[in-house]
């Protein structure tokens, strides 16, 4: 992503251009009043930046925080959730399914260490997160006054950036700064730290929108010398192959991704940030790799001999072992975050800019890139061969799955029975386990920002309050929530939160009456030891969801899938489906932990 641009007022007499977060209405909006208080100050900022929505849970310290947010005439509105972890999981995938940073807030203490696991979620996704905390007064600092933590201290090595305001006069701008910094550059969590006392002085200070630290560098286009050397060795290769990561989601720069690879005709894969980059039902999309990726996906990265990796940091469910990753690649690393070149794998040929820069440029360079100034051919024909071979590991390493009528209701049947049922814009959000891997292996993606789900940190109960944040981010769009048993059961509170605000979201639950995930690498790794990873005995979901007030179904059979599924999606308002699944179901095919990823297994004795 890169910086956002923010232009001059118009010429007196000229029409406004449209731009940023919010459009503007025909008549101009009136200039907010002056804030009377650090926490106006804060809301100004907020609304300044074009805020819609914040996901929080109130408190003592934050509480001045809450008043001027209940008091400004055209500040966010506020979604109030039953926990401050939900509230940052909400906030986080609000931030990706609009591109825009999302917004929460909690109180001292217990408020704000809940919500660190959301935070270093959004750090480790490079979600873009902005976290407003309430602190105690700064004269009890120390003192170990009641829920006080030391905020900034703590979140520090999980933020892009967090700020200590305890001078009400720069409230306003470090709101402002700390919304622009999380969306700039490579986008991630921000965090300001509010003392009640600097709250509720009084000051004249408003917002400075459009404001970035100045130190902060956000790298547009790469180096040309690097392009035109880069450009070269795509060219020149045999099997050539791109990875397009989430940082292409990020960037918006999937349009131009798949001009290149259509341009090009060479074979694409993904990683799971990356998933709808391109469309999965597109002939050259190999889908994703990595530790439960497909088998082609996998034998795709192990046999090409040149990477063009766009967006990714290279993390270990992706590469596996590194030096059995891309054994025989020339690497072109192209990336936001020069951080990020060589830290994982080694990069050949170092890309630094923003992905759609990037592409553009490598799709230009190869268009002019002959020693004779004419059009270089693209490789269409040259590359046959590797195509070909790509689609024969399609056909080799099929997905699918055995469905005996006489057997348990499998877990991939009900994913694509939902997929089928459901719009192709629909956005998916999954909690994390073996729920997680089915939904991204059998649900057929075609759009960015419709895959929404923890990667990097693996956050268990994370789908159900990222659904809550997707349907207020996208509310025209069907949200589908896929949780686990155990999954859910840390998060289901937010139930309340779905049903107090009628928010149509379906989430299916693949009951499996265990920690699946644990129990699959107990079986595989531990002797089948099923230490602390079956329940033996789960709550009655569908019950529990018509208690909080949503809609509950059952679902047992195969006979019952299809029209229990169109019931849920029908109803207006929140659903849970409890699917009970065959609970000896695992996820294939695996990649063992450090292992090569040419050698998944597709059976757990072949592990």
């Amino acid at each position: 992503m890169s910086e956002r641009a923010h232009p001059a007022p118009p010429e007196e007499g000229t029409e406004p251009e449209r731009h940023d977060r919010t459009e503007l209405s025909d008549e101009q909006p009136t200039e907010p009043a002056p804030p009377a208080t650090g926490a106006d100050a804060a809301i100004a900022a907020l609304t300044a930046a074009g805020v819609e929505h914040v996901f929080g849970v109130q408190g003592g310290a934050i509480m001045p925080v809450y008043d001027a947010l209940a008091e400004a005439d055209d500040g966010p509105t506020h979604l109030t959730m039953a926990h401050e972890q939900a509230a940052a999981h909400a906030a986080d995938a609000y931030g990706q399914v609009t591109g825009e940073p999302g917004v929460c807030m909690a109180t001292s203490g217990p408020g704000a260490t809940n919500l660190i696991t959301g935070i270093a979620d959004a750090d480790m996704d490079s979600d873009p997160v902005v976290a407003l905390t309430g602190q105690v007064p700064t004269e009890f600092l120390g003192n170990d006054a009641f829920q006080e933590t030391d905020t900034v201290g703590v979140t520090r090595p999980i933020t892009k950036e967090n700020y200590f305001a305890g001078d009400a006069d720069r409230i306003g701008a470090t709101v402002s700064e700390a919304v622009e910094l999380a969306g700039a550059g490579r986008p991630g969590p921000t965090l300001v730290d509010l003392p009640k006392d600097a709250s509720t002085t009084e000051t004249a200070a408003g917002p400075e929108p459009g404001r970035l630290p100045t130190y902060y560098d956000v790298p547009d286009r790469a180096d040309e010398s690097a392009i035109e050397a880069a450009a070269a060795a795509f060219e020149a290769a045999e099997r050539p192959l791109v990875l397009a990561g989430g940082g292409v989601v990020k960037a918006e720069a999937s349009e131009e991704l798949r001009a290149f690879v259509n341009e090009a005709d060479v074979p694409v894969v993904t990683t799971m940030p990356g998933i709808g980059t391109v469309p999965e039902d597109d002939e050259r999309c190999l889908s994703w790799a990595g530790m439960h990726g497909t088998g082609a996906a996998n034998m795709a990265v192990s046999h090409t001999d040149c990477l063009f990796a766009v967006g990714t940091r290279f993390d270990d469910r992706l590469t596996g072992g590194v030096e059995t990753f891309a054994p025989d690649a020339t690497v072109i690393h192209a990336d936001i975050d020069a951080a990020e070149i060589s830290k994982n794998v080694e990069a050949d040929h170092a890309l630094v800019g923003d992905a759609a820069a990037v592409i553009e440029q490598m799709h230009d360079a190869m268009a002019t890139g002959s020693s004779d100034g004419s059009e270089t051919d693209t490789g269409s024909d040259r590359h046959a061969a590797w195509r070909e071979q790509c689609r024969e590991w399609q056909d080799d390493y099929p997905m699918t799955y055995a469905a005996p009528e006489d057997e348990p209701l499998k877990p991939q049947f009900v994913v694509e029975a939902a997929d089928a049922a459901t719009p192709d814009d629909a956005v998916v959000t999954a909690g994390v386990g073996q729920h997680q891997m089915w939904a991204a292996q059998y649900w057929t993606f075609r759009h960015p920002r419709s895959w929404v789900a923890s990667h990097g940190l693996g956050t268990m109960g994370y789908g159900l309050p990222a659904a809550i944040g997707a349907k207020l981010a996208a509310p025209d769009r069907e949200v589908v929530c896929f949780e686990g048993d155990g999954s859910f059961l840390m998060t289901l509170q937010e139930l309340s939160v779905a049903a107090r605000e009628n928010l149509d979201v379906t989430v299916i639950v693949l009951n499996n009456e265990a920690i699946g995930m644990v129990r699959q690498w107990q079986d595989a790794f531990f002797e089948g030891r099923h230490t602390a990873s079956e329940y033996g005995w789960v709550p009655e979901f569908a019950a529990i969801a018509e208690a909080f007030g949503a809609k509950g179904f059952t679902l047992e059979t195969y006979d019952e899938v299809a029209d229990t599924l169109e019931a849920a999606f029908a109803h207006d308002g929140p659903s849970v489906v409890d699917a009970r699944i065959d609970p000896r179901e695992n996820v294939y095919p695996m990649v063992e932990s450090g292992g090569d990823n040419s050698g998944f297994a597709l059976a757990e004795d072949q592990l």
